[in-house]
């Protein structure tokens, strides 16, 4: 059965409802602690009052011993109740800011529907800047509450001694709120926008960095810049109009404090001077007027930090929301296993259908690169099944009754731009540390001569997206990446592109070697790789226009000899 806590969100709301309900405990003990923490601050003016009230009638020792006492305990409470109340509520917030960060990180590791337009530098931004701010609301409540303590207790301390103080003080809180509260609106606005451009620059970082080495090889590394530049300029531009509206915020939260604390002040003065509070009241009201400016401060800006969290949790269910572009099935594929389309129509796809039997080498000659990419899209569970037609089959079961966790253990479909990623050639040929197949991987896919030339070998580092490696590195490492799973199932898609002619050769024969008896697909157009399979079907214009092995059709097409032979 599935819980509250994991269901997908669908809205901001929900996002900071669920934060909410996850810590009320610590919530609630951060609230009495910071409570305690506020009445302590609350008390010290006006146990002050009392002690210039009562040591005007009784001016002995012990009155002044009694005082000390009253404001040690006083001191103490506050230390302590700070200190404690922040650090659970501290807690609470990074452990939370945490389970959202790896919530959003496991949404957008899983393919969702394409009507979802979020890139992975957005991804990155969300999972981190906005789970973050998210989380700040478990902060934000209790100081809500407890500068309501603290305001609630200094009115009916000022209300005791005068009537016209505690309305004063009541008056004034209510027209600060109405008028932040109001501000706070624009502020959350102007969060929301700036966010949205900061991810689009993210975003735009990150498919500069995928193909700088591309850009610099036709020149278009400037124009790429300059496009950056655009949009980085757009997030600073944004960035400083909310720099304002913050200013402006807490320049007029400043300002109004201030005038309700000199109101108080001047107020209470104008009373003690006509005789109508005591001086000890006195002292008690010029204390708490100035005290009350940092609860009526922390009271004031909750309401901005509130705006800011939820705009931060409305851009987290974008990701979380995200419908996936499969809904897993409850069975597992049989072992071995074989492959089957019937009938598929998709994209450049048309009623496709071909079948590979378990423990197959075949290999697909793709005339159209498009087409190519759509057969990997639809093995590779991309492609939710209502937006295309036809059946997938696997081991004889429907691809959309299995779970697709399932299906990734059985069924490995390796795309040709396999990411790399910052770690050591090792993590990144095994990245959970479980495979027995290492050094089979790495000879098979020709990667021991990068191996052997470095000193720390497999354990040598490697950079974000593979940066200190060449092209056909990169490419080799993904094929040994994908080799090294040992799935029963195996889809390579152009693995070879990048590698020089003779590399090719021996890489298809050590991957019909090392994958013999179990299923293995290759998308290519490589003569070495053809060469290799047991027989070769050719996709051309969505279908599957002929079969046989690559030196049949060498001799006998001449579309398919002008379209492979190098």
């Amino acid at each position: 059965m599935t819980t509250p806590d994991t269901q997908r969100p669908r809205t901001g709301s929900e996002i900071l409802w669920t934060t909410l309900r996850r810590n009320v405990g610590a919530m609630t003990s951060g609230t009495v602690l910071m409570g305690m923490y506020q009445a302590g601050e609350t008390a010290f003016p006006i146990a002050l009052g009392l002690i210039v009230e009562h040591t005007m009638r009784d001016r002995s020792l012990d009155s002044l011993g009694l005082a000390i006492v009253a404001l040690a305990v006083i001191i103490t409470t506050v230390s302590f109740s700070w200190r404690f109340g922040m650090r659970i509520l501290q807690k609470a917030n990074t452990t939370e800011a945490h389970r959202w960060r790896v919530r959003v990180a496991a949404c957008g590791l899983q393919p969702v529907a394409r009507d979802v337009d979020l890139k992975s530098g957005e991804v990155l931004t969300i999972a981190t800047e906005d789970a973050d701010q998210t989380a700040d609301i478990i902060e934000v409540v209790p100081l809500l509450v407890s500068s309501l303590v603290a305001v609630l207790i200094a009115t009916i301390a000022l209300g005791m001694a005068s009537i016209r103080l505690g309305l004063l003080v009541i008056l004034g809180t209510a027209a600060i709120l109405t008028i932040l509260s109001v501000m706070s609106k624009r502020i959350g606005t102007s969060t929301r926008e700036q966010q949205a451009r900061v991810a689009r620059a993210g975003a735009k970082v990150a498919d500069l960095i995928t193909g700088l080495r591309p850009l610099h090889g036709f020149g278009g590394n400037h124009a790429a810049f300059r496009s950056y530049r655009e949009v980085s300029t757009e997030a600073k531009h944004q960035a400083i109009t909310v720099a304002r509206v913050n200013g402006a915020y807490a320049g007029t939260a400043l300002a109004i404090n201030a005038t309700l604390a000199t109101a108080v002040t001047l107020t209470a003065g104008w009373l003690a001077f006509q005789g109508q509070i005591t001086i000890g009241q006195l002292v008690m009201a010029v204390g708490l007027a100035q005290f009350i400016m940092e609860p009526l401060k922390l009271f004031s800006e909750m309401p901005k930090y509130v705006m800011i969290a939820r705009a931060s949790a409305e851009r987290m269910a974008l990701v979380l929301a995200a419908p996936p572009a499969q809904t897993p099935g409850p069975e597992r594929p049989a072992t071995g296993g074989d492959i089957e389309l019937d009938c598929v129509d998709y994209g450049t796809l048309h009623k496709l259908k071909f079948h590979v039997p378990a423990g197959e080498f075949v290999a697909i000659a793709a005339y159209q690169p498009r087409t190519a990419a759509d057969l990997v899209s639809i093995l590779a569970a991309n492609v939710p099944p209502d937006a295309y037609e036809g059946v997938v089959r696997i081991s004889g079961q429907r691809a959309t009754d299995l779970s697709i966790e399932a299906l990734r253990e059985h069924m490995l479909v390796n795309p040709y731009d396999g990411e790399i990623f910052a770690g050591t050639l090792r993590t990144n040929i095994d990245p959970s540390g479980t495979s027995r197949m290492i050094p089979e991987a790495v000879a098979a896919s020709m990667l021991t001569d990068v191996v052997a030339l470095h000193r720390a070998g497999l354990d040598h580092a490697v950079r974000d997206r593979g940066a200190n490696l060449s092209g056909g590195q990169r490419q080799r490492l993904s094929l040994a990446r994908a080799l090294a799973a040992d799935t029963d199932v195996l889809v390579l898609h152009d693995p070879t592109t990048a590698v020089d002619a003779v590399t090719e050769q021996l890489i298809a024969r050590n991957i019909a070697e090392l994958r013999r008896g179990r299923t293995t697909i290759v998308i290519t157009s490589s003569p070495a790789l053809l060469d290799a399979a047991d027989r070769v079907l050719v996709l051309d214009d969505g279908a599957i226009t002929t079969e046989d092995t690559h030196r049949n059709l060498l001799s006998t097409n001449e579309t398919y000899r002008q379209a492979v032979a190098r």
